[in-house]
């Protein structure tokens, strides 16, 4: 693939998931993290890995395609930290004593905002997950594009919860995987990506 630019990337991943059936509804992809198809087999993959195995406290962006982490975070009785949706709300701290039994309801935006608790400062966080639209075997990954991955990654490094060393995760669609995305000097980069089928370490 040539050079493109960023929109154009994510309208050449939205239609790829549309043209395929690879998006799960209602919502389609456009203007989002696209909810894809194998995100639980995704989230199932990095459940077992040592990084998951690891952690005590995991970070996730509130993206639909991220849920099914978000949720086995809960179940694995794991401190788990949300941002809100673009941040308006600052990020949200889930502990998996307050949501027993109901760590499915806990894992989305609604049941984050009822079981959770709001934060100012955070703790040290050994797993992040990031949804993203487009990401390539160089850790550039490409978000819908309101910067608010890049965001959360830099408070998260800003208050030294997080060092370079810490697995920083996106869970894609193996179509999401591209040769190259453009990169600015905001772009904050990932070390690790998980689809359905496969872990890639960067």
């Amino acid at each position: 693939m040539k050079a493109y630019t960023k929109n154009h990337l994510r309208n050449y991943i939205w239609d790829s998931l549309i043209d395929k059936n690879l998006y799960i509804p209602p919502k389609l992809p456009y203007g989002r993290i696209p909810n894809f198809k194998g995100s639980t087999a995704a989230a199932e993959l990095l459940r077992s890995t040592p990084e998951w195995n690891n952690s005590k406290t995991i970070f996730s962006s509130p993206d639909s395609a991220q849920k099914k982490v978000r949720e086995f975070a809960l179940k694995d009785k794991k401190l788990l930290i949300m941002a809100s949706p673009k941040l308006k709300k600052g990020y949200l701290l889930i502990k998996p004593d307050n949501v027993e039994g109901n760590e499915k309801s806990a894992s989305t935006i609604n049941g984050a905002f009822k079981f959770g608790e709001s934060i100012n400062k955070f703790p040290l966080v050994d797993l992040v997950v990031e949804g993203s639209v487009a990401v390539d075997m160089h850790g550039n990954r490409l978000g819908k594009g309101g910067g608010y991955g890049d965001v959360e990654i830099q408070h998260l490094f800003n208050g030294k919860s997080i060092k370079n060393s810490t697995p920083i995760v996106t869970t894609v669609h193996e179509i999401q995987i591209i040769d190259k995305v453009p990169i600015e000097a905001h772009d904050k980069p990932i070390n690790m990506i998980v689809t359905p089928k496969r872990v890639i370490r960067l």
